[in-house]
């Protein structure tokens, strides 16, 4: 096949579908916020792959090369800033980087890295993650012409929500060290905030900060587990 012939094939963007003939990969350990960019990527016409950690996107990269790459900052064997700075310096650069974190303060830290752009949770409009993606990647890779602007929101499968849970309180049982609580506590927040669950989020961010500060954790720790097996119990039950 010949480049005229190879161009042919790549899907053209439409105004419906700016993103069509793009791949993104999300490196998103939230089930539930990753379901939202699974919506918002199909309604707007770009491939979606999915990674869950800093070595599974590792070893994605060795084998694809995506169109644009969005990561969240807080994974479980490390900061995406990480992954973030490396792909910015890599000799043939990703076209497009982006950050994403339910924390906003957490954009200094991706654009610091090296990011192109940052998406802060939770993901549900879909002009504005089109308008984020298009900003990111170069002029050249932009459709021309006028982009229909539309008002949708996507609304994430509730079974990737009650997924978040379970496995959010299977890390919270039983005995659990300190790295593993702050992590948790902060995946979290996250999913809260994609959720609107304020209460939990609440309670997740006072885990968050007595580890912090050293102080004990105990009454932080067994008070979030019981909001996970609630919303679990719930969640099961209306399913």
């Amino acid at each position: 096949m010949n480049e005229l012939e190879y161009i042919s094939l790549t899907p053209t963007p439409t105004a419906l579908r700016p993103l069509l003939g793009l791949t993104i990969l999300v490196v998103e350990d939230s089930r539930y916020a990753c379901d939202a960019m699974r919506l918002l990527c199909l309604r707007s016409g770009a491939r979606i792959r999915r990674a869950d950690c800093l070595r599974s996107a590792r070893r994605h990269l060795q084998v694809y090369r995506p169109s644009a790459v969005i990561i969240d900052l807080g994974l479980p064997d490390g900061s995406g800033a990480e992954l973030i700075h490396e792909l910015a310096n890599a000799d043939q650069r990703i076209p497009a980087i982006l950050g994403v974190s339910g924390d906003d303060m957490n954009e200094a830290v991706s654009l610091a890295a090296g990011a192109d752009g940052f998406l802060s949770k939770p993901l549900a409009a879909l002009a504005e993650f089109q308008t984020s993606i298009l900003q990111a990647i170069p002029e050249e890779m932009r459709p021309s012409g006028l982009r229909t602007i539309t008002d949708e929101v996507v609304d994430p499968d509730p079974l990737a929500y009650r997924d978040d849970m379970a496995h959010a309180s299977e890390m919270l049982s039983g005995f659990a060290d300190l790295k593993t609580l702050q992590y948790v506590a902060q995946f979290l927040q996250g999913v809260a905030k994609s959720a609107k669950d304020e209460q939990l989020g609440r309670a997740a961010g006072k885990l968050v900060y007595a580890g912090a500060e050293g102080n004990t954790v105990h009454s932080h720790h067994a008070r979030l587990a019981g909001l996970v097996r609630e919303r679990m119990f719930a969640q099961e039950s209306v399913i």
